[in-house]
């Protein structure tokens, strides 16, 4: 059985595909790809599909969560900021540049932006791997 404790991620999009094109960009500094789509809807993971971008199934305009963020693992500090520079050159807009954040625990180092529809999103890695935390 997995150590991963989730399945999916969904994030709803009204731009799906500027939004497409954005995660295409940042999750790809990061070494993740497409790997499924649907009409209105992609996946993207290392070996399956853990995130997923999508328009609304209900047909209603997509809404960001306050206090909701995506985070994605990343395998180094150089990751973190190839990610946020690639969202920043995507159209995103920084929330937290990259960094140590040690009220997160000293090894952890990661980013914060806004993708297109406004939606929290985070890339991280625990420097010295997650057992360092």
């Amino acid at each position: 059985m997995s150590e991963s404790i989730l399945s999916h991620v969904s994030l709803g999009t009204n731009r799906f595909d500027e939004a497409a094109a954005f995660y295409d960009r940042v999750l790809g500094a990061l070494g993740i790809g497409r790997v499924m789509a649907h009409p209105g809807a992609v996946a993207y993971g290392r070996t399956f599909p853990e995130f997923w971008l999508q328009t609304p199934i209900d047909g209603q305009p997509a809404a960001t969560g306050n206090g909701t963020h995506v985070g994605f693992l990343a395998g180094s500090e150089a990751e973190v900021d190839a990610f946020y520079a690639a969202a920043l050159a995507a159209g995103g807009r920084g929330d937290g540049p990259p960094g140590p954040r040690p009220h997160y625990g000293e090894p952890y180092y990661g980013c914060f932006v806004r993708d297109l529809d406004g939606h929290k999103v985070e890339a991280m890695v625990w420097r010295g791997g997650p057992s360092a935390a």
